[in-house]
């Protein structure tokens, strides 16, 4: 079991926030903010990198239930090209702060940069998600979410085997962008061919 920690201020209302699918070629990216009870336990409990999709899966219900509030927020490719999958990333965190049902009195952000939030201070925690429960919750959460909506994607477009991949650049998906063409969910600012090749 990872030892990871249950707060950074014992006396505030802490949310763990953080993002999955910043270096995909298609799809949106998506973040989490989870405020978890104090006493909150669970021996899978990991960055969501070091979990098999299985354990994911397993956790994403109960994190759900057993949170104090939680909330998942997408922003779009078509947004994402507009205003860069940076701010994207943050303009996410922020939108699942909005929906919290409680109101936290301090954020954990995953990475090491984060535009503020007003009215909240918040601390940013370089692989984060390996130290913080809170965090380790939201990117499971940002995981889970993200995976399910890649996989419907997939049913649309099978070319790209975004049920595998889940719109990361691997070689598959790029030999597919290759042979097919974009989808209407590619990222069209990214590079979505290693060889500088026009694709519009």
């Amino acid at each position: 079991m990872a030892n990871l920690l249950s707060y950074l201020h014992k006396d505030l209302i802490e949310a763990g926030c953080d993002e999955a699918g910043r270096g995909c070629l298609a799809g949106p990216v998506v973040a989490a903010a989870v405020i978890l009870p104090p006493d909150f336990k669970h021996e899978l409990l990991n960055d969501s990198k070091q979990l098999t999709e299985k354990q994911r899966q397993k956790l994403r219900p109960i994190i759900e239930q057993e949170a104090l509030a939680w909330a998942v927020s997408f922003v779009d490719h078509q947004e994402i090209d507009e205003i860069n999958i940076l701010k994207a990333s943050y303009v996410a965190m922020h939108r699942s702060v909005d929906q919290l049902k409680t109101k936290p009195q301090h954020l954990l952000i995953d990475g090491n940069r984060f535009i503020p939030y007003k009215g909240i201070d918040h601390t940013c925690i370089v692989k984060g998600d390996g130290k913080y429960l809170s965090i380790a919750a939201a990117s499971v959460l940002a995981k889970t979410h993200r995976d399910e909506y890649m996989e419907a994607m997939h049913e649309q477009h099978p070319h790209y085997a975004w049920n595998k991949n889940k719109g990361y650049p691997t070689k598959a998906h790029r030999a597919a962008i290759k042979e097919h063409g974009i989808s209407p969910i590619h990222r069209r600012t990214f590079r979505l061919l290693d060889e500088q090749m026009s694709l519009f």
